[in-house]
């Protein structure tokens, strides 16, 4: 099922979600410089031109043509009490066929990290996959050492499957992962945060 033209929006109990506008620059750009430290190690080397206006312009096209042809769920987490930016999710890489899979893709602002969001904003996410595009299994990899992403995907539902060696170029160098999954129709338990 492909995303097609219509207008996707999620809404959970504090935020909305929703692709990217050529509107929110500005607020995209202050929310990134403010959380660059927050940032950078856990996400590919920063572009020279990331925070420039021309670089937003096209990953809002990019956001557009992707669910379009339903190759990805590019969503900004927008909280609906003062219509603040807090930061993005993406269901990417999305394969039909015999896999019905997506990887996910999120980071968050450092002002509103630790304040359950982004797990509001995984379940609806993984929710809307689930329900309303007919995946069956949504992937997320992070570096081992990222605590709180490890502890949201969990708290979410997401349980560890293993480790895949030199998995992404993180802050510059080729870092092993971690890997994690949510299925949809899951028997295989309940995986505890905190397990070793």
């Amino acid at each position: 099922m492909l995303l097609g033209k219509r207008k996707v929006r999620i809404e959970t109990e504090r935020l909305t979600l929703r692709p990217p506008m050529h509107s929110d620059y500005r607020d995209w750009s202050s929310l990134r410089l403010l959380s660059r430290d927050f940032l950078q190690s856990w996400e590919p080397t920063w572009a020279a031109d990331h925070l420039a206006r021309k670089a937003f312009t096209n990953r809002v096209y990019w956001a557009q043509r992707s669910i379009s042809n339903g190759s990805a769920l590019p969503l900004f987490l927008i909280r609906r009490e003062d219509q603040a930016l807090m930061g993005a999710i993406t269901l990417d890489n999305i394969r039909r066929g015999p896999a019905q899979a997506g990887t996910l893709g999120y980071w968050i602002g450092e002002p509103f990290a630790r304040q359950g969001y982004m797990r509001e904003t995984i379940l609806a996410v993984v929710h809307h996959a689930f329900q309303k595009l007919d995946i069956s299994r949504v992937e997320a990899a992070c570096l081992p050492e990222n605590v709180a992403s490890r502890g949201v995907l969990e708290r979410s539902g997401f349980k560890y499957e293993g480790v895949a060696q030199s998995y992404l170029q993180i802050d510059g160098r080729w870092r092993t992962h971690v890997l994690y999954a949510s299925l949809r129709m899951d028997r295989r338990g309940r995986t505890e945060v905190g397990q070793a």
